[in-house]
């Protein structure tokens, strides 16, 4: 019965920052693994980065490796995409999605100048 809300998204210009939250409630959140995807337009939906409970594993997509950090805090149920480096092909709707196999509505981020 957990819900995830997703917020930090917006309009930024290339090489410009953002960072995502996923805020949690209605479950033990610290327990479980949560990820990041994205779906651009016409695209299906991809993986970005997820992290593990214990935030000791962390995996990202190629694409987004050296650029994009992902990170939690248990204690405010809350898990953070921190975005660097933005490219355009970065424009997605980004969804949160916890480890009780369920997902956020979403924030749009778009890479454009």
């Amino acid at each position: 019965q957990v819900q995830l809300v997703e917020s930090g998204g917006g309009l930024v210009q290339p090489g410009g920052s953002l960072r995502l939250s996923c805020a949690a409630s209605g479950s033990i959140f610290g327990i479980y693994t949560v990820a990041w995807y994205r779906q651009a337009p016409g695209k299906q939906r991809e993986f970005v980065a997820s992290i593990t409970s214990g935030a000791i594993i962390t995996n990202y997509a190629d694409s987004v490796k050296g650029r994009f950090t992902i990170s939690r805090d248990n204690a405010k149920n809350t898990v953070y995409l921190q975005m660097n480096s933005l490219k355009p092909e970065d424009t997605a709707v980004y969804y949160c999605h916890h480890g009780s196999n369920t997902w956020g509505k979403g924030t749009l981020v778009t890479v454009s100048s």
